[in-house]
């Protein structure tokens, strides 16, 4: 016996004994000993986003994942509505647009009986990686809340007893992390907490999020299963090695990231450690975040300290017409984007409409600025929405991912054209987050920053 089996043995006779079970490696609560906390996240309009207008169906694609199909999909009453298609064919209504680790909310009313699910990191079986269902099966033998993936991964028999029938149920699901942690709520209350364990093989990493309608089953025509109010709040991209995640996005190192040398360039309640440019009038802390306002003149954020090489992880999140952008080895005096670089941010989505100019390629969000473009068009979420950057910078080499998207992997002394020319830049200096004079002045902000961290080569 290998000792991770021995270790799972030992554990399954340990909480065997309190009437827990273990399955694959995963604690799973039994259902009549489930306890009500955590309490779910809540999502409202101050933080989340709408993935159902309440009127269309924008926004959602009934193909593009693992289980497309031909079930009728309609708007009815401010729900999307699900019901069998011709033949009782099932399917699922996909958005549009892949999700990682995220929060979402949304209510249900499934007619009795009628088998439906939410489904996570949905992608096509081409690519080979498979997603998770949280079971929202609401019939004769079926389970709410159970856990599946071409096959259970763990049952919740007791689950379906807790889901009000003719009614409304509120149900909230947390996905994270590489190796997949999913944790759902039913009306408030506990309904699963699923963690696959380490390194299993044959997931996506990333994926749409479905709703389903199941097919082949003898009910009427008229049986449907109906969603509203539906919202998400997307979380960071993390190494749940290094980091954990709270619900609000907000990042803390776990003592492996500490033991390889991670630390935070900011510590969420002020800036202590950091200079600010021309004053502090253009900064503000709130919620962990280090907000920029239109009010104040052009200038940057430094760090007090000096860095040479190094690992760094930010997030950022922009409103229309932002022109900023983080600056790397940085000399004191003399303008940071060429003392040092910068790492374009700005409103790409609007610049040039606004503006009545042309771009050069360079000074898309993600560029090098003066010298490479971002190689990677459409990594940029969309405003409002968090982005991760995550860059290396060692020696003469600096690579640069939004979003999980490579962007550059260069040698900076070979860039041509560059001006002044990487050789004749700082060795090292500050990191810095740039505010550039705002055309005008308003009472709005444009720029947030969050969950700063870096580790020193």
């Amino acid at each position: 016996m290998n000792p991770t089996t021995a270790a799972l043995c030992a554990l399954s006779l340990l909480l065997s004994a309190s009437g827990q079970e273990v399955q694959e490696g995963v604690v799973v609560e039994p259902a009549s000993e489930r306890i009500t906390e955590p309490r779910p996240p809540v999502l409202d309009m101050t933080n989340s986003v709408a993935l159902f207008d309440g009127a269309t169906l924008n926004g959602w694609t009934t193909h593009g994942g693992r289980y497309d199909g031909n079930a009728r999909w309609t708007v009815e009453e401010g729900a999307i509505v699900g019901r069998q298609g011709p033949n009782r064919a099932g399917g699922l209504l996909y958005t549009a647009r892949p999700y990682k680790n995220f929060v979402l909310s949304f209510e249900t009313w499934i007619d009795h009986p009628f088998d439906s699910g939410v489904f996570l990191r949905m992608e096509p079986r081409s690519r080979g990686g498979k997603g998770m269902q949280v079971t929202l099966d609401y019939r004769e033998g079926g389970e709410v809340g159970a856990m599946y993936a071409d096959g259970f991964l763990a049952h919740n028999e007791a689950g379906k007893a807790r889901f009000e029938r003719d009614a409304w149920n509120e149900v909230t699901v947390r996905c994270v992390g590489d190796d997949m942690r999913v944790t759902a709520w039913l009306n408030g209350e506990l309904l699963t907490d699923f963690q696959l364990p380490p390194n299993t093989p044959g997931y996506a990493p990333t994926g749409l999020i479905g709703l389903q309608v199941h097919g082949g089953e003898h009910v009427p025509e008229t049986q449907r299963a109906m969603f509203r109010s539906v919202r998400l709040r997307e979380l960071p991209d993390f190494d749940s090695a290094l980091f954990a995640c709270d619900d609000d996005g907000i990042l803390s190192l776990t003592d492996t990231g500490h033991e390889l040398g991670w630390a935070p360039l900011f510590n969420g309640r002020d800036l202590e450690g950091w200079d600010p440019r021309p004053s502090a009038e253009g900064y503000r802390v709130e919620r962990k975040q280090i907000v920029l306002p239109h009010k104040g003149g052009g200038g940057e954020i430094r760090t007090k300290k000096e860095y040479r090489d190094f690992e760094l992880r930010l997030d950022f999140k922009i409103s229309e017409m932002c022109n900023s952008g983080l600056f790397l080895r940085a000399a004191p005096e003399g303008n940071p984007a060429f003392s040092g670089c910068e790492i374009q941010i700005l409103d790409d989505f609007n610049w040039e409409a606004v503006t009545n100019s042309k771009l050069q390629p360079y000074q898309f969000t993600g560029g090098l600025y003066g010298a490479v473009p971002p190689g990677v068009p459409g990594a940029l979420r969309p405003l409002g929405e968090w982005n991760t950057y995550e860059v290396r910078y060692v020696g003469r080499r600096i690579a640069v991912r939004l979003n999980g998207h490579l962007l550059y992997d260069v040698d900076t002394f070979a860039l041509e054209g560059a001006q002044p020319p990487f050789a004749e830049r700082a060795e090292r200096g500050f990191i810095g987050l740039q505010r550039h004079a705002p055309a005008r002045e308003t009472e709005t902000d444009y720029a947030w920053f969050r969950n700063l961290f870096i580790r020193e080569l």
